[in-house]
């Protein structure tokens, strides 16, 4: 019985792929109708500005200094403003809502549902909580990092950030299913606490808050001007950008949803500490595992207190949060494999 429900759930782990990513094929159309959104916006902004007035509309003359000049009427829908093309976000050509960009959504949705129905027949199957190896903690992960960004959409327009979500997701369920992958097998006595429940899953929680933060510093740096990454996005011709939020809207974004990742992060350290206390007879041990969670700890108090007391913004507060977010997967996929000690439980 419990090879078979193992067996349906890696079977509906990849058919969430399936349907990820078909939700990243969307966003991407999405993003490419934007680009060609923009083209055409500024394209008519052009021609209503150079087109001459015809000979049936009188030219408004105005007076200055005692001359007379003439102001050429601008085209209705001309605007070519940052605020005139962010409205044109969700929308195709006749004003109707993205079609690619609902089935993006709907696709995201369907995805996180057949992953929720996996990842619980894998708990069922280990008659535990499934994150007890990298496997599950990777399934776990990215389903609430699904989780997180529908949650956040109900309260921010971030569907933008679908290509990314989807798209990390797609990679690191891919990794885990590929190279993380064990069969169903009994707790190791120092895992049989209820701490597993409350320490890993504060974790998995801070992880997915800030892999939105991380998306959305990333943006933000290809939106601020003078930046060089700014520039790269110039010279690749990502129009999409400019129906986007501008650099100081996703830095508060940013900030925000850091600091909720911040928080559970901090519970991740804590109920760490205390677990280990129980398990092992010590709070702290300067295992490879505790150094690098304090030292992610640490990068994203920095940034914090860096933005919030120093006035570190723009790109120097984005930076240190991509450092963070970088950090993290380096903790996961790094540390986790190739550092061994006594948190080395990746079941690998």
């Amino acid at each position: 019985m419990t090879q078979t429900l193992d067996e349906i759930s890696i079977i509906l782990i990849y058919s969430a792929m399936a349907v990820y990513a078909l939700a990243f094929i969307a966003f991407a159309l999405d993003l490419a109708r934007r680009s060609s959104t923009v083209k055409s916006a500024v394209g008519a902004s052009a021609s209503a500005v150079s087109t001459p007035v015809s000979a049936s509309v009188t030219p408004e003359l105005a007076t200055v200094g005692g001359s007379s000049s003439s102001r050429p009427v601008r085209g209705a829908g001309a605007d070519d403003s940052d605020a005139g093309l962010v409205s044109l976000a969700g929308v195709d050509a006749a004003g109707r809502r993205s079609i690619a960009l609902r089935l993006g959504v709907s696709f995201t949705i369907l995805a996180f549902v057949v992953q929720l129905a996996g990842v619980i027949l894998r708990g069922v199957a280990a008659s535990r909580v499934p994150w007890a190896n990298m496997y599950e903690f990777s399934i776990t992960g990215t389903l609430l990092i699904v989780a997180v960004f529908l949650v956040v959409l109900l309260r921010e327009d971030l569907r933008f950030l679908g290509t990314f979500v989807t798209g990390l997701v797609l990679i690191l369920l891919g990794v885990s299913a590929v190279n993380y992958y064990v069969s169903v097998a009994p707790l190791p006595p120092a895992l049989q606490s209820a701490w597993l429940v409350i320490h890993v899953l504060v974790a998995i929680l801070g992880t997915a808050f800030f892999a939105l933060g991380g998306a959305l510093s990333v943006i933000q740096l290809l939106q601020t001007k003078g930046d060089s990454v700014s520039r790269l996005a110039t010279t690749l011709r990502l129009r999409f950008l400019k129906t986007l939020p501008d650099a100081e809207t996703l830095e508060r974004l940013a900030y925000r949803v850091n600091i909720v990742g911040f928080v559970f992060w901090t519970f991740t350290l804590i109920a760490g500490a205390i677990w280990a206390e129980r398990a092992w007879g010590r709070y702290w041990g300067w295992d490879t595992k505790e150094v690098w969670t304090f030292i992610i700890w640490v990068i994203y108090a920095g940034y914090i207190h860096a933005r919030a007391t120093r006035g570190w913004r723009g790109s120097r507060s984005a930076w240190l949060a991509i450092v963070g977010f970088s950090a993290v997967l380096f903790n996961f996929g790094v540390v986790n494999v190739f550092f061994k000690g006594l948190h080395a439980y990746s079941g690998l």
